[in-house]
């Protein structure tokens, strides 16, 4: 199967576009930079999001322990067990 011919790296330095507007550039740099801000962001939130599920669900079993204990000790205390 053909295949394109290569480029020799001397000539390819040289056929680099004519940058016509700067400011593209300079838009196309910030939207990029915000895109990976907003994804080490959001990978951020996710895993606080995983650490406070997890925070909240031992507080439950936590304060569950706790009035499973004391309703244990009032029976004992009511039926003489």
């Amino acid at each position: 199967m053909a295949e394109p011919a290569r480029t020799p790296p001397e000539l390819a330095e040289l056929e680099e576009p004519p940058v016509f507007d700067r400011r593209a550039i300079d838009r196309a740099y910030h939207l990029h930079r915000a895109r990976r801000h907003a994804r080490v962001e959001r990978k951020r939130e996710s895993r606080l999001a995983r650490y406070r599920f997890w925070l909240v669900l031992g507080a439950l079993f936590l304060a569950s322990l706790v009035v499973i204990v004391t309703v244990w000790g009032e029976i004992k205390k009511l039926f003489g067990l």
